[in-house]
């Protein structure tokens, strides 16, 4: 790995330019693989989904509907019939004196369309579809807060891996040199020059190097299984994925404006804003216009009326009493003047939410500001540590070369000689591990102004 000093660190507060993060070929199909196959922003876009088909469907509601029905059944009746009293010319006789019985009983049919549409809502299906309109909105962003964290992830997860893979690289460098001390040793001691105390210093520091390689091999394989559920990517294609760990210098002058949380929030204001402007619209009466046309028979039908003049009971027979065709065409208006306080309610309700709304985005806004601060201040902190750590790891170097020396000379102990070797390996991994510390602050004050994801999605 490159050795790259870092000398000054400028990190702005304004406009979003180009980024200095840099990802090879393979992390970035890892990193596409990785937002295809997570969950939550799988289900996070079927909610938008979800979301734009109730908005078409409450716009749909301008459509106007069309009803078909048709009836057929048997009717039995019985009814009162009270007509005004006529007197006959000659005799002076009352007819229809007082009310009569009857019964009616026959076939019907009944059948007809009707188109029904709505002129005026009172403006809920404008309000009610913007509402979620902008609901979807905020949706979308929450969805970018989780990609940026699959991105994250991602990153790190490969840097880590390539932490270890240079890990196994020092401890072979070191095992080659403990083994040719060895060797050394073995000629040394056959010839009275050395004691079998430096041997078996020498093994057990050979043993602990074997005990730091099965570790690094555990962690290894368990950075995999988790890369490997993230994206579905093989272990084979894993390993063979190209990755370089490099500082990132942030020249970017970055800002909290571009904050998806906050958009999110902004947008679940506004929604939030036209649900209570939905809800006052069930104040005001609601217009719309109807058309139909019908059909209506009466057959075999049979008609029973007491004649109480001739005591005797007239019944009549009809087979056949059709309205057709009957048109209908008109305006309808509803106006639901007093309902309880349901309403009321509903609007407070709708009102309650902007207000909490309101004062989560305030909150956001503060505590994003503070995280953004922070990272900055992380992310300097951690870019100076990248330079301590290079010089750390070249006075471990030279140690490491002057204590090889001095004890083949015998002027140091192989205690003092293997805690030099020591010193080298911890140092070099503390260079990567600044490194990697480094790109994870760079990563989380990307993220902190809200831009990680247009990053990756513009390289």
């Amino acid at each position: 790995m490159k050795k790259l000093i870092l000398s000054t660190v400028v990190l702005l507060i304004g406009y979003v330019g180009a980024a200095q993060l840099q990802l090879t070929a393979d992390v970035k199909s890892a990193i596409q693989a990785a937002l295809k196959k997570d969950v939550e922003l799988t289900n996070q876009n079927l909610e938008k989904q979800k979301l734009e088909l109730e908005r078409k469907g409450i716009w749909d509601k301008y459509l106007p509907k069309v009803e078909a029905n048709a009836l057929y059944g048997y009717l039995n009746s019985k009814g009162t019939l009270d007509l005004p009293t006529i007197f006959l010319p000659i005799t002076g006789y009352p007819l229809f004196n007082g009310a009569s019985d009857f019964s009616i009983k026959g076939q019907a049919f009944h059948g007809g369309v009707m188109a029904k549409t709505v002129l005026f809502s009172g403006g809920q299906i404008a309000n009610g579809a913007r509402a979620v309109q902008y609901k979807n909105q905020g949706t979308g962003y929450m969805m970018q807060l989780r990609m940026d964290e699959v991105i994250k992830d991602i990153v790190l997860s490969f840097d880590q891996l390539e932490m270890l893979r240079s890990a196994d690289k020092l401890i072979d460098e070191s095992e080659r040199r403990l083994n040719k001390e060895s060797e050394r040793v073995e000629k040394a001691i056959s010839a009275g020059l050395a004691v079998p105390y430096d041997r078996d210093k020498i093994k057990l520091a050979t043993l602990e190097l074997k005990a730091k390689r099965a570790d690094v091999h555990r962690r290894k394989e368990l950075l995999i299984l988790k890369i490997q559920q993230a994206t579905g990517m093989n272990k084979a294609d894993i390993m063979a994925c190209k990755h370089d760990v490099e500082p990132v210098i942030i020249t970017d002058e970055l800002a909290v404006d571009n904050r998806n949380e906050v958009k999110a929030l902004e947008s679940f204001k506004v929604a939030s804003e036209y649900a209570v402007k939905k809800e006052k619209g069930s104040l005001l009466p609601t217009l719309g216009a109807f058309g139909g046309y019908s059909y209506s028979s009466l057959f075999n039908g049979e008609i029973s009326a007491p004649l109480t003049i001739l005591n005797t009971t007239a019944r009549l027979t009809t087979k056949e009493l059709t309205l057709n065709p009957t048109w209908m065409v008109g305006i309808a208006m509803k106006w639901e003047l007093f309902g309880g306080f349901e309403r009321k309610h509903k609007i407070e309700q709708a009102r309650i939410n902007v207000q909490q709304l309101e004062n989560k985005l305030s909150d956001t806004k503060e505590k994003i500001l503070l995280q953004f601060q922070k990272s900055k201040i992380e992310y300097q902190s951690a870019s100076e540590q990248i330079e301590i750590a290079r010089q750390r790891e070249a006075v471990a170097t030279n140690n490491n070369l002057l204590a090889v020396k001095q004890y083949r000379a015998g002027l140091i102990s192989v205690t003092e000689r293997l805690t030099a070797e020591t010193d080298l390996y911890k140092e070099s991994l503390n260079e990567l591990d600044a490194v990697i510390k480094q790109r994870q602050a760079a990563l989380e004050t990307y993220q902190s102004a809200g831009v990680l994801h247009s990053l990756i999605s513009t390289q």
